[in-house]
């Protein structure tokens, strides 16, 4: 077993626990967004309709974002590596049934637990990072995890495309069996350990209302637009009270599910409500740029999946050099430098017109990549080094909660402008992205001063 020394893993040991964590991450990632490709396909082999199939999708999502939290204490109490490490199995595992599931129930049930997986593979491999990095190196560790995340949620349209060209659907399932296993046998020998909470008790009625109140709320934010009035309110309602029961219950304990106490530094919870104003920005834009391309611009398919290439090279591309800066400056400074860029991105993307030459559209990809590519490595940096050592389980996993919630939030609300504004909806989904990245700048302007 591999203690972490107290600045960093030595090389080459480094390099391989960064292999590590980087397959998962990219694994766990790539499996939330490479399943909606395949949905049609998967509706006609399963006989199942368009609408139950999405639950493919839900079911995956909802088992992460519930368990996401309990499982970052339980990295804090056991070690993020042992968690990490039972993520990487179960997450291998519940592939290989995914990809055996021969009814959709069975692979419904099969993503719940991929699900789970997923959930404590995201959990805490921000800590890892923590723990594998010298500090002078902790921000270029965290770019690194964040290029990673960046480049997996891009990559997986395209992956499941080109996989369902040549085979089944199974096999988006069936690739990760020899990743997995590889990255799950070198955990064991390159992960570090880490310094543990010990005098803490995992709360499991606090699981229990964390689950509840984050499925209830995810549901609700789903359903505005669609449901009654009655069935959001009662929704919202429900959910609410669970939220107050479930916070007053965390304020409690000494190691809360939800790091309350960790919301009371500063930095730490400006750097949260920034997040998750980015990536709903990211999120209005990325759903919502296909329709405007294709749709307002005239764009085909294939143009529109080239012309959108460009943010993901420019994150690819300034990510790692963010995680270098943020060593030596204020993170506060960096990402309300890099949220200007991206809300000014956003806003020429909006005042495109049908005349627009595809060079028009490529610059502005590219400005819009630069601005979240400086801005995301950052924000996690501050997000996890603003805590102490022993509880980088519970900020890492805010961390991922902030980014799924403003994934979550960004998603549907792109839903609600199309069904308000019709095809102006696309342009009306931009706008407000520039406004939640012009958001984000100011309250990353909140902490310009602030660098721990």
């Amino acid at each position: 077993m591999m203690n972490a020394p107290s600045d960093g893993l030595p090389t080459p040991q480094r390099y391989w626990a960064v292999l590590v964590v980087s397959i998962g991450i990219g694994m766990s990632v790539l499996d939330g967004a490479i399943a909606n490709i395949a949905l049609p396909t998967i509706a006609s082999d399963l006989r199942t309709s368009a609408a139950t199939s999405i639950w493919v999708v839900n079911a995956y999502q909802l088992a992460v974002i519930a368990s996401l939290l309990a499982f970052a204490v339980l990295g804090d109490m056991y070690g993020y590596k042992r968690v990490y490490r039972g993520g990487l199995v179960v997450f291998t595992l519940a592939s290989a049934g995914c990809a055996l599931s021969d009814t959709l129930p069975l692979l419904i049930s099969a993503r719940i637990i991929q699900g789970l997986g997923a959930g404590a593979v995201m959990s805490v491999n921000t800590a890892l990072a923590r723990c594998i990095y010298p500090k002078k190196q902790l921000g270029r560790g965290i770019g690194l995890n964040a290029l990673v995340v960046a480049l997996s949620a891009a990559a997986g349209p395209t992956m499941a495309s080109a996989i369902l060209a040549v085979t089944t659907w199974q096999w988006l399932f069936a690739i990760n069996l020899p990743f997995g296993l590889v990255a799950a046998l070198l955990a064991k020998r390159m992960l570090p350990t880490n310094p543990l909470h010990k005098t803490a008790v995992f709360d499991l009625p606090s699981t229990a209302l964390n689950a509840a109140f984050f499925i209830l709320l995810i549901i609700s934010i789903d359903n505005l637009g669609h449901a009654s009035a009655v069935s959001m309110a009662i929704s919202f309602l429900l959910a609410a009270v669970i939220g107050y029961v479930f916070v007053r219950r965390q304020l409690t304990l000494p190691l809360p599910l939800l790091p309350v106490d960790l919301l009371k530094i500063r930095l730490f919870s400006l750097s949260v409500c920034t997040s998750i104003c980015s990536f709903s920005a990211q999120m209005l834009a990325m759903v919502s740029l296909p329709f405007y391309l294709q749709q307002v611009l005239g764009r085909t398919e294939v143009m529109t999946g080239l012309l959108m290439t460009p943010w993901p090279i420019a994150i690819m591309i300034i990510a790692p050099w963010s995680g270098r800066l943020v060593d030596r400056h204020a993170p506060g400074k960096l990402c309300a430098l890099g949220m200007l860029i991206f809300s000014a991105g956003l806003l020429s993307l909006a005042l495109l017109t049908p005349q627009a030459s595809n060079g028009d559209i490529i610059w502005r990809m590219l400005l819009t990549g630069t601005g979240f590519g400086f801005f995301q490595a950052p924000n996690n940096f501050a997000i996890v080094a603003s805590v102490p050592h022993k509880r980088s389980g519970g900020a890492s996993g805010m961390q991922g909660m902030a980014r799924l919630l403003g994934q979550t939030f960004g998603t549907t609300l792109v839903g609600l402008l199309f069904s308000w504004y019709g095809q102006l909806g696309t342009q009306r989904s931009l706008q407000l992205a520039a406004l939640f990245a012009l958001v984000a700048a100011l309250i990353s302007a909140m902490r310009m001063k602030q660098t721990d």
